[in-house]
């Protein structure tokens, strides 16, 4: 059995979530103690919890300390099986996290699968949908699984209710590694500004940020008014396609907060990636070191990794047997996966 320590590194829930995904990989049982021990309410929230249950489902485990609050759970898991699946959160914890968990045995499964996950869709705390589809299943495309996701409804923090549906065609031959070195010339960009039972003009407001921060405009920028939420919510992501890889920057509209604060965050964020000159960004490195460890290779070039992503790195190297380094350059930063 692998023991982990929830507390290592950032001591979020990255930890559990990776642990129980390479578990599922490996086959090999987990225990993880002192789960999410850096945040102020530790041990499983919802969103945890729902992982914790989707991973048993899918590969018939044995786990216990599956209850809300618990701070230490074990897996003994079984071979995974794929097939049709529903996850639901429950509240408006993230369900791009519970698909976090799960995709990576079914993407190296015998068969295909279909997951429908319901929650949070869109939340300040993890990537959004529109993160997944533009940036992070393109790349896994090219590794060897299909992946494709379709939005059914959008659910947005706090009211939760999204919805959402992936179709994953595994890889046959097993993940192929993968190198992003450079993220060619800039193909396109758009501003979505969106709002869900709120007023037209935030939106607007933060789209006109970006025309003076940025000097996007026309068809570059769009307003987005979500009718079928099932609570008020808004963002505004810009869109940054290159050759090789596609960037989603995101900010999110808060209770009390100006629409031009949310959108100068965002525009900060992009003019910080454009200037690294480099194709992956913080919230896509984290993604991508799973995948590359699981296919043995690969690497990429990146802004300077986050406590995230050192983590990530830390906790998969107690499950397969790959190195994984992080140095700097002159210019950038290069993560390195050797098998």
């Amino acid at each position: 059995m692998i023991l982990i320590d929830g507390s290592q590194g950032e001591g979020g829930g990255q930890v559990l979530r990776s642990s129980l995904g390479l578990s599922l990989v490996t086959g090999e049982p987990v225990r993880v103690r002192n789960i999410r021990a850096s945040r102020p309410k530790s041990g499983l929230m919802r969103q945890h919890l729902a992982a914790v249950r989707a991973a048993a489902t899918i590969c018939n485990a044995r786990v216990h300390g599956d209850s809300f609050g618990s701070r230490e759970v074990e897996l003994h898991p079984g071979a995974a099986r794929p097939g049709e699946y529903e996850f639901s959160v429950g509240s408006a914890g993230s369900a791009a996290l519970v698909l976090q968990t799960v995709l990576p045995p079914l993407m190296i499964a015998a068969a295909p699968s279909r997951l429908t996950l319901t929650g949070g869709t869109h939340n300040p705390w993890s990537p959004p949908f529109d993160f997944l589809v533009k940036s992070f299943l393109p790349l896994l495309d090219r590794m060897g699984p299909r992946v494709s996701a379709r939005l059914v409804r959008p659910g947005f923090y706090p009211a939760g209710g999204g919805e959402f549906i992936v179709e994953i065609t595994p890889a046959a031959a097993g993940l192929k590694p993968l190198e992003l070195l450079e993220r060619g010339e800039l193909v396109s960009r758009r501003a979505r500004a969106i709002v869900a039972r709120l007023p037209r003009t935030i939106a607007e407001r933060e789209l006109a940020v970006v025309e003076r921060q940025l000097g996007w405009a026309g068809d570059e920028l769009a307003v987005e008014e979500v009718r079928d939420s099932a609570g008020p919510g808004n963002l505004l992501m810009l869109e940054l396609a290159s050759r090789h890889v596609t960037e989603v920057v995101t900010s999110f509209g808060r209770q009390g907060v100006p629409a031009e604060t949310v959108a100068q965050q965002a525009v900060e964020e992009a003019q910080t990636y454009l200037a690294a000159d480099v194709p992956v960004g913080p919230h896509l490195a984290d993604q991508l070191l799973i995948p590359l460890a699981m296919a043995g290779g690969g690497r990429f070039r990146a802004t300077a990794p986050t406590p995230h992503t050192t983590t990530n790195i830390a906790v998969i190297q107690q499950f397969l047997n790959v190195t994984i380094s992080a140095h700097p350059t002159e210019q950038h930063w290069e993560i390195n996966v050797k098998g």
